[in-house]
């Protein structure tokens, strides 16, 4: 509670001092959101939702999406090894050893989620977003099945017949190499977007090299003055080593070093432990003003991944596609003083899985271990109501009915039959509100039950064997919030509190060799502050050395424990049970405190730093091991806006992890011999530069 404290003192210190400037104060930019069905701006959201623009994404070092979606409070991003991903909104990764789960990701209209729940978010290149707003706490009313939350990407958009032609070249530490064109162009009625990039780079630690080649094509047809075509097609051939978890002693005597071999168990360099992932993605949205109070939108998607993986234990090839359609109906109505809209709608997807092991002989396939195939479907419908009264009050009530089940069958070791599992449908309500006292302040509750049956990646795990009995987690979560604005849209501030409660959680477990398998493990208790601040401390200008100097803050307080948890761990044939209630979530720090501050010089010169605090996290579902906590400071300088006849040059160079900590960035969860650590890179550097048409 000091903390918190101190935090509100600072924040309102901050306040008072910029009212003193009103007089020269320069409005931040107003953030506009989509979360549900409508846009509007930040400070009338009903729920807590965070934004990355441009703007916080090129700050960053481009080689990764991970400094950028930590500057959001509740958000955990993590990367074991280059272009190796996990994520998390506002709970553990317990439940996520690797890849991304209980989180669903949609690019515009089109669901990047699987009907299995996976997510190749890895795939897609920076470059492919326009700006992407974060929706914490679950969404199941309206977006399907999710328990932690939904992102949402948002391409680029260009004004009417205008042209934009971006290239990006940019190289530095660990062979970390990136190339990057976007080409858009907007005619009257038709718009086109083209993305190409390539990245690679050698990664710090041994075995640890990746590799990725991405081209998306975007296209907008206004067709009809009510009506227009969007198509979304991407193609992402994405390779990247595993180095695997080090024990304690050998994070202490050489981070840089791959997972090596353990009594019968080869390392990850003798096995080529490695991933190679090629995917293609193509989707189609007709939107249809039907007239001035009807609206109706159809998306229709399609994607297919081919995977292949030479792990430590097994060598896995798997190819996955996917078909699915979501629509929906709009009814908006306005008599003066009240504005509703009713949504009513249907998402449907089915995912095929077609899964083989084989032994991992030093990187080549051996015999035999499992052939399995699976299929999944996840249908839901869903209706929303969007009541704004006065312009002031804003009630949402939406509610989803949803139905997963999966197919499977194997032919190796044993011949079994083609059996199904089916659950029960599950009804998610949400029910949220909020209400705009002035023009600078507002306040908003809300309450949602969260869903997330278990994913293909759950059911058939690394162990090869398909678990019938894992059943879905679910919950309720409560939520309110301020939104506030200063000095004339100077200052943003936001604070959010939330308690979710979850039941039936979904977490890993481990065997001997290292394989995984997933149990329902009791539940967990969440509860949560958020705290968000933008402040521009000197206001832009064209007179003075310092022409802006904009203050970010993102602090994230998180008392979550295990409730109800039994944990039970197999060893030497004996099964152990402990009751973990109380203890602190695993993979989850008690607090992380990220600041930023970027300064505007004269000729287009700009300075760039951040820090980020992250406190110790427990490695153990009992809290036996912890990862120590860390400070990252990274900065950046450039200079922009040059002019080579039509085009602008922007220089830049810049550094991460200035204060050469050391420290592990994507855990292995209660590893096997306590190999929990995968060492982040030391301090490093990077520069590049971007020309725009």
């Amino acid at each position: 509670m000091k903390k918190l404290a101190t935090l509100i003192l600072a924040a309102s210190s901050l306040s008072a001092f910029s009212q003193a400037k009103q007089d020269t104060s320069r409005r931040l930019d107003e953030v506009v959101i989509r979360p549900y069905f409508s846009s509007q701006p930040l400070i009338r959201s009903t729920g807590s939702v965070g934004n990355i623009n441009l703007n916080t994404v090129t700050l960053q070092s481009a080689s990764s999406l991970v400094p950028a979606m930590n500057t959001i409070p509740g958000v955990r991003m993590e990367e074991r090894s280059p272009g190796s991903y996990r994520l998390s909104l506002r709970g553990s990764l317990l439940r996520s050893p690797f890849g991304i789960r209980n989180v669903k990701i949609y690019f515009d209209d089109f669901p990047l989620t699987d009907a299995g729940g996976n997510t190749y978010l890895n795939a897609l290149d920076i470059a492919a977003a326009g700006s992407i707003d974060i929706l914490k706490g679950p969404q199941s009313s309206i977006y399907g099945a999710n328990s932690g939350g939904v992102i949402l990407i948002h391409p680029q958009v260009l004004g009417t017949d205008s042209t934009k032609v971006d290239f990006n070249l940019s190289g530095g530490s660990f062979g970390m190499f990136r190339e990057n064109i976007a080409l858009a162009k907007q005619w009257k009625k038709y718009q086109l977007n083209i993305v190409q990039s390539y990245q690679r780079s050698d990664g710090y630690r041994d075995n640890s090299a990746m590799e990725r080649k991405y081209i998306q094509v975007n296209q907008k047809w206004d067709y009809a003055k009510n009506a227009s075509l969007e198509a979304l097609a991407f193609y992402s051939d994405l390779f990247y080593e595993l180095p695997g978890g080090l024990n304690a002693a050998q994070f202490a005597a050489n981070p840089k070093s791959a997972r090596p071999a353990a009594g019968t168990i080869r390392g990850a360099i003798e096995q080529h432990s490695s991933i190679y992932s090629k995917t293609v993605y193509g989707g189609l949205t007709n939107n249809w003003q039907i007239s001035p109070a009807f609206k109706h939108v159809i998306s229709v998607f399609a994607t297919h991944t081919d995977f292949e993986s030479p792990f430590i234990t097994n060598y896995e090839f798997r190819k996955e596609s996917t078909l699915g359609v979501r629509t929906y109906g709009e009814y908006e109505k306005n008599t003066g003083q009240v504005n509703w809209k009713f949504n009513l709608g249907w998402e449907s997807s089915y995912t095929t899985t077609d899964d083989k092991n084989y032994d991992n002989n030093f990187g080549t396939p051996a015999g035999p271990q499992a052939f399995d195939k699976l299929r999944a479907g996840a249908n839901f419908g869903f209706a929303n109501l969007n009541i704004d009264i006065s312009r002031k009050l804003l009630l949402e009530l939406s509610a989803s009915g949803n139905l997963y089940g999966y197919h499977y069958k194997s032919s190796y070791p044993a011949v079994v039959a083609e059996k199904k599992k089916s659950f029960d449908l599950q009804f998610m309500p949400r029910a949220a509100l909020s209400y705009l006292f002035t023009p600078d302040f507002s306040a908003r509750a809300s309450i949602s039950k969260g869903y997330s049956p278990p994913t293909l990646a759950e059911i058939r795990s690394s162990d090869n064997r398909i678990n019938t009995d894992l059943q879905p987690e679910k919950g309720w979560n409560y939520e309110t919030g301020l939104h506030y604005q200063l000095a004339q849209k100077r200052v943003f501030v936001d604070l959010t509190g939330f308690y979710y409660h979850l039941n039936s959680a979904i977490v890993s477990r481990k065997n001997e060799n290292g394989t995984e398998y997933f149990i329902n493990a009791g539940g967990t208790k969440q509860l949560g502050l958020e705290t968000s601040l933008s402040a521009w401390i000197i206001s832009q200008n064209t007179t003075k050395f310092v022409r802006g100097l904009l203050l970010s803050n993102a602090y994230t307080l998180s008392h979550f424990t295990f409730n109800n948890y039994l944990a039970q761990v197999a060893s030497n044939g004996n099964v152990v049970t402990t009751d973990l209630s109380g203890k602190s979530l695993t993979g989850v720090p008690r607090s992380v405190v990220v600041t930023g501050v970027q300064i505007l010089l004269p000729k287009g010169l700009y300075v760039f730093m951040q820090h980020n605090y992250t406190a110790k996290l427990p490695l153990t579902d009992a809290n036996t091991v912890y990862a120590g906590k860390y400070h990252l400071v990274q900065g950046k300088i450039g200079w922009k806006d040059i002019k080579l006849g039509k085009a602008a040059l922007e220089i830049y160079a810049g550094a991460d992890n200035i204060l050469d900590q050391k420290y592990s960035l994507g855990n292995d969860l209660n590893a096997v011999g306590g190999r929990y650590f995968n060492a982040a890179a030391p301090r490093n550097f990077y520069g590049g530069l971007a020309v725009h048409f």
